[in-house]
């Protein structure tokens, strides 16, 4: 039985939009082509390669074509349908991260600890967090990249706040798992030392204690991820 080709996925597709599993519709080889973003040649191909394999029925009127799709073409179509579905469906849902633990320049006990930040974290991820943060080098370039895509997240917002002295910028939370048994959170930092290489984690408790980590630990993240 000849399967459904790539190609004409999208000729199928414009034709159920325009009714033909039910309906037979006129169409021009020239619109098809310019719908699906092929030459009228290759629409005009497309047509007769579905008709001759029994996905479409076409009706020759002079110059006009009216085209409807056959039960078999809609079943290829539906089975394409439920596989896309599985595949989107099944994906994982949440980013892997791993690295080296570091240490890093000790300005994350000071800042975890400021009154304008411990409220709102108190408030918005229900903890005021150990005062310091765990520094994770990413060693390898895709998690390097992976990593960037949380810029574009909301997460948890901490708000910038000033103390009339200085203005402290923003903070996004992301809930994580460390080596996936750590509760904690990955933060993003309106302003930071660190690029795309080193990745901050805050928690309830010091995390090198209660993980039993050293300099040069390696470390998993996992961020999930809502959608």
């Amino acid at each position: 039985m000849p399967e459904l080709k790539i190609q004409h996925i999208l000729t199928l597709s414009y034709l159920l939009s325009k009714g033909a599993k039910h309906n037979y519709v006129s169409i021009t080889t020239s619109s098809l082509g310019k719908n699906i973003k092929k030459s009228q040649q290759a629409a005009s191909k497309h047509l007769l390669e579905l008709e001759q394999n029994q996905f479409i029925d076409r009706i020759m009127s002079g110059r006009n074509v009216s085209v409807k799709i056959t039960p078999k073409g809609f079943s290829e179509m539906v089975k394409l349908s439920t596989t896309l579905q599985k595949s989107l469906n099944s994906f994982p849902s949440h980013v892997e991260l791993k690295g080296t633990l570091v240490s890093g320049m000790g300005e994350g006990a000071y800042y975890m600890g400021l009154k304008g930040y411990t409220k709102q974290f108190k408030s918005k991820i229900g903890y005021v967090p150990f005062p310091g943060t765990l520094n994770v080098r990413l060693d390898q370039k895709i998690h390097q990249e992976a990593v960037k895509q949380f810029e574009t997240l909301d997460g948890i917002k901490i708000k910038s706040f000033s103390d009339g002295k200085r203005t402290y910028g923003w903070v996004k939370c992301f809930p994580a798992k460390l080596n996936n048994s750590n509760s904690c959170d990955m933060i993003l930092l309106e302003r930071t030392h660190h690029d795309n290489s080193v990745v901050e984690l805050i928690s309830k408790t010091c995390l090198r204690k209660t993980a039993k980590l050293k300099d040069g630990s390696k470390i998993t993240i996992k961020i999930p991820i809502s959608s």
